[in-house]
């Protein structure tokens, strides 16, 4: 690659001006088109622009007169349908812009933000009536878009012939219904489309135009509003959430309806009491004349009297062009895949299945049930799904082209790993969403991963919660209500997987009559874990089971010898778990124990007072040492207080909570749930409040992402193998080793740019984090930035990832095509730097952003005199940001590509060449948002 050209340009004296510049200037190009030009040319502008030309000259007068004279299809919003029209229309002056355009057809973008509904005599407004005079001065209107009910009502009334274009939305809708949205649809009308949220309407007619009709909140107000329902284009049906009858036979007509609509291609009901067994019926009588034989969406959720053959007759009539099916909780069972496994279909085109589905509405909702019902809803209680591993493992047999898997709370599925048979192998699954399936087992789920050979995405929400603490204390699952469903108990019985219902009620009544043996529960305990986490667990039993020591010494239950720093008690903290008082009675003493803390900076030299409970029923703790002891355990700690000294502990960071449920208050590390996946071809995985303490990228070739939003425990990460990865988002995990995360993140091969987003939930000591960061052995440029907006914003965030590329991108060029030297970071070169800058070029930049100061703290290489260059000839000004507000904005720049960019600091490049100054390939940004620094979390619609 030779050198660049510089480009010269020619320097004018004492401000002169070219003759031909000034001639240039004057010329009024417009005014020298044809009419016949400009009427082109008029086609490609918003018709606001067009009327505003009418008054700078009078040929472009008399253009415009010439093209809305012709027009025949005019757009009130310039193609944006999703706003509303120029506001300041009145009746008189609508009418003379129609009147303008007598051969208009189609009148698109017609939203006005407010109509009058009648007029007001010598008062100027925009009203409905007004609108309808204007619309029957245009003899060749045709359609109308609109999106206003009133006037949409009006048009069927007294304009029966003009169709309704494109999609009917109203957009004032809400729930719960607002009483002034109503809407009566005549029989026949002209729409193909017709979207309904919040509206009261009497009744769906015949309509055969209709071929997408979509209802959210509606209200049908007779008592039969589907007795003449008949759509036979329809394709697309959804009605979610309506308040109609509460009768089930009067749905018989709706389901008859939809049998005979032959296109139907897209069935979505939720909450629609419709008679149980009604479409099995319908379908058996209609799907040799073609019902419901298109189908490839089936969505049924909290439709109460819903049954198995119900759903199943849909899938099997609909099994040639079947795409994807939601199924409801109460369907969501063995029974219904192990029948459609008896059918031997096969399904060509299956792709996504959703089990244990439930409308969002009902999941966002803050109304109770009867509060629902109330407004008119169907009185619907949805139970969890009752599949189990035996169902999981037909559906992939039914199913076997299945690509996109979703499991809502189906507390009954335990080992992923047996889902996979000789017959069940899912080879083309690429996305599975699991949310509150409390009872799969982490390790089998980490199994079942790594035998899946096509799948991309995995996202995890409240997911491999951590157990209550105390549980593993006294023996129990406690603090869950136990007793509600296997789940509760999955970590610590796994004999028979599937015996869920019979596991349920041998739980409830071990539970509520017998309490387990202490080493039975360690035993399960430890079943569960990986041969290389059982010291640790065993570790964390023994904290718990040891023994207050005296004099110094420790006295263990079970005869092992527990590191002396594993035997203290803490005082609560704020962010701590407090044992309560339920099931438990408070010990009269007349003096209170006095416990050390052995584990806190703080207060290692301290003493500190706890009270302890013991249980009301008069089982103890420690039961082995007061056999051998003779004694109560009372009267014996009682006497050891006064023995109790202070000891010299070994210092260590760890969080831990108190128990909840143990009788006395104790310290208890998180339980240890580590996810590692090995997979070759997954791409990125998502957490959302899941009880994952460690996350492990053994071998994942292709992973691109990882995003951990709210992960209370999750604290640290491994990455064995994943060259790519190079996001990383951890936002309000409370209790994550940033230090641990960012040295395991640039330790990775300089093999790809990497941005890492934290919201840390705690204090951040940010000089001794740049420290870190900027003295380590890091082959990388890294830049740190400090967002300090408060509601978060998320613009620079978004903004760093159009420009951290670039200055990778010039490094690069210049290390491989103009021979710049590579700069390395060895031990050698720690040695020679030990003091500030360690051997990098840092800068700070700061700024505002919305109101909102950042701070960035860097070694990138060219990113100042690229901010501080003039816009060149390559510049963007349709892109709103700049220097004020963001980092950085390249495009206002020009500056669109490397090359572009090295024309730029051509100076810059000389200069770094003369000094011998290295270059790193790869860049790091660090992006830190403190808004929740103080504990508490920020609601944000962002993550």
């Amino acid at each position: 690659m030779g050198p660049r050209k510089k480009s010269v340009k020619t320097c004018l004296m004492n401000n002169e001006i070219p003759e031909e510049t000034i001639s240039d200037e004057t010329k009024d190009y417009m005014n020298q088109l044809s009419h016949e030009v400009l009427c082109h040319i008029f086609r490609y502008l918003p018709l606001q622009d067009i009327m505003c030309m009418e008054c700078l000259s009078r040929k472009l007068k008399e253009a415009v007169t010439l093209y809305l004279r012709v027009v025949r299809v005019v757009d009130l919003c310039a193609g944006r349908w999703w706003e509303y029209m120029p506001s300041g229309f009145t009746d008189s002056s609508f009418l003379t812009l129609l009147k303008k355009m007598p051969d208009v057809e189609q009148l698109y973008g017609l939203h006005p933000r407010y109509l009058e509904r009648r007029r007001v005599r010598g008062h100027e407004a925009f009203s409905i009536p007004g609108v309808l005079e204007a619309l029957q001065a245009c003899p060749n209107l045709v359609g109308v878009e609109t999106s206003h009910l009133e006037l949409v009502e009006s048009i069927w009334t007294y304009m029966p012939h003009v169709h309704i274009l494109g999609k009917f939305r109203n957009r004032n809708g809400a729930f719960p219904i607002p009483p002034e949205n109503k809407l009566k649809i005549p029989v026949g009308a002209k729409i193909q489309t017709l979207h309904l949220v919040g509206v009261n309407v009497p009744e769906i007619p015949c309509i055969p135009m209709l071929r997408h009709l979509y209802m959210k909140w509606v209200r049908l107000t007779k008592p039969q509003p589907f007795k003449d329902f008949l759509c036979i284009s329809l394709r697309t049906f959804v009605m979610r959430n309506c308040a109609g009858p509460t009768n089930s036979l009067k749905y018989v007509p709706l389901v008859t309806g939809l049998a005979s609509a032959r296109n139907l291609e897209h069935l979505e009901m939720v909450r629609v009491p419709f008679l149980g067994g009604l479409i099995q019926h319908v379908v058996e009588d209609s799907w040799r004349s073609g019902g419901f034989r298109n189908l490839h969406t089936i969505v049924l959720g909290a439709c109460k009297n819903a049954l198995e053959v119900d759903l199943g007759y849909l899938i099997i009539t609909a099994a040639r062009r079947l795409h994807e099916v939601r199924i409801q909780p109460s369907l969501t069972k063995d029974g219904v895949f192990s029948a459609l496994k008896m059918a031997e279909l096969e399904f060509p085109q299956f792709e996504t299945l959703h089990l244990g589905y439930v409308d969002e509405f009902l999941l966002q909702s803050r109304m109770a049930n009867a509060d629902l019902v109330k407004y008119g809803l169907a009185d619907v209680v949805e139970n969890p799904g009752i599949i189990t591993d035996i169902g999981m493992k037909a559906v992939n047999e039914v199913f076997s082209c299945i690509k996109y898997l979703a499991i809502y709370n189906c507390p009954h599925l335990h080992n992923p790993y047996n889902w996979i048979s000789d017959h069940s192998r899912w080879t083309r699954l690429v996305d599975i969403n699991l949310v509150r399936c409390h009872a799969l087992k982490l390790d089998s789920f980490g199994q079942f991963v790594e035998l899946l050979p096509s799948l991309e995405f995995i996202s995890l929400d409240q997911m491999f919660r951590e157990p209550p603490k105390g549980c593993a204390r006294v023996g129990l699952s406690a603090g869950t209500g136990i007793g509600v469903s296997s789940a509760l108990v999955s970590n610590q019985n796994s004999n028979n997987d599937n015996d869920n219902n019979a596991q349920n009620n041998a739980n409830i009544h071990d539970n509520n009559h017998h309490q387990p043996d202490d080493s039975d529960e360690e035993n399960d305990f430890r079943q569960d874990l990986q041969p290389g986490e059982q010291q640790f667990a065993a570790d964390a039993l023994n904290e718990m089971e040891d023994m207050m020591q005296e004099d110094g010494e420790v006295v263990a239950e079970s005869g092992h010898e527990t590191p002396a720093h594993s035997q203290a008690v803490i005082p609560v903290d704020g962010d701590e778990e407090q044992a309560g008082p339920s099931g438990l009675q408070r010990v009269v003493k007349p003096t209170p124990i006095t416990v050390h803390d052995s584990e806190s900076d703080d207060e290692e030299d301290s003493l500190e007072l706890q009270e302890v409970w013991i249980p009301k029923n008069g089982a103890r703790r420690y039961s082995e040492r007061e056999e051998k002891t003779g004694e109560p355990v009372q009267s014996r700690e009682l006497s050891e207080v006064a023995k109790t000294k202070p000891r010299h502990a070994m210092k260590r960071k760890r969080t831990a909570d108190k128990s909840t449920s143990t009788s006395d208050p104790v310290i208890e590390d998180d339980h240890v749930q580590v996810l590692v996946l090995k997979s070759k071809n997954l791409v990125g995985v998502t957490m959302t409040n899941c009880g994952i303490t460690d996350l492990v990228l053994k071998d994942c070739p292709k992973m691109m992402f990882i995003h951990a939003t709210r992960c209370r425990v999750l604290k640290h990460l491994k990455v064995e193998n994943a060259p790519i990865v190079n996001r990383f988002d951890y936002a309000q995990c409370k209790k994550l080793n940033m230090d641990q995360v960012l040295d395991q993140i640039l330790r990775m091969p300089p093999e790809r740019n990497r941005i890492i987003y934290l919201r840390p939930m705690q204090q951040v000591d940010t000089l001794t984090l740049e420290q870190k960061l900027f003295s380590g052995p890091y082959p990388y440029h890294i830049c740190i930035i400090h967002e300090f907006s408060n509601p978060p914003n998320v613009r620079n965030k978004v903004r760093i990832r159009s420009w951290m590329d670039t200055i990778a991108n010039i490094n690069q060029e210049l290390i491989k095509y103009e021979f710049f030297p590579e700069a390395k970071r060895s031990e050698d070169d720690l040695k020679k730097y030990p003091k500030y800058p360690w051997g990098r070029e840092i800068y700070t930049l700061e700024g505002v952003v919305d109101g909102a100061p950042y701070s960035m703290i860097s070694d990138f290489p060219w990113l100042r005199s690229l901010r501080a260059a003039e816009p060149n000839s390559f510049a963007r000004y349709d892109f709103e940001d700049d220097e004020e507000s963001t980092i950085y904005a390249p495009r206002r720049k020009g500056q669109l590509s490397a090359d572009i960019c090295m024309e730029t600091i051509g100076e810059e490049i000389s200069e770094m060449r003369q000094m011998k100054k290295g270059v790193f390939q790869r860049v790091v940004a660090v992006f830190i948002h403190y808004c929740d620094v103080n504990g508490e979390p920020v609601e944000d619609d962002y993550i």
